[in-house]
């Protein structure tokens, strides 16, 4: 068990196979507490550009997750689940370097699907948000 917060409560039970990414299998939300659901996070900057670098999308993603969270006085150890969408094939290495850096050791839950397309053709990866504060 790894606990992040008095919300949020992580299990990768030991009856199963271990995850095969860095996520966790289980989450578990307190009783009472505050349930978030986000719109689809995207790689677009500050400045409304969309880069057309796939890894830079993911930076970008991340980083405003990381501030979606702040404007709801949440980090990033509420996040309970992330589905993940991408239109190419992820770079794993850059994409856990930034994951590790924003979840550490007790990552949320997480989907992954390659699909065809997103709401916008220059976007490559979005990243639907779900947390419990």
């Amino acid at each position: 068990m790894n606990v992040n917060n008095d919300v949020v409560k992580r299990y990768n039970p030991k009856n199963i196979a271990k995850p095969v990414g860095q996520y966790s299998h289980v989450t578990k939300i307190s009783r009472g507490a505050e349930l978030y659901v986000f719109s689809g996070q995207i790689g677009i900057d500050q400045n409304n550009n969309i880069p057309t670098d796939f890894n830079q999308q993911v930076t970008n993603t991340m980083n405003n997750i990381v501030e979606l969270l702040s404007s709801q006085k949440l980090t990033p150890s509420h996040v309970i689940k992330i589905n993940i969408w991408a239109t190419e094939e992820i770079d794993w290495d850059h994409f856990y370097a930034i994951w590790n850096r924003v979840f550490g050791s007790t990552p949320p839950s997480m989907t992954i699907a390659y699909i065809k397309g997103l709401g916008l053709p220059e976007l490559k990866i979005e990243l639907d948000v779900w947390a419990a504060g």
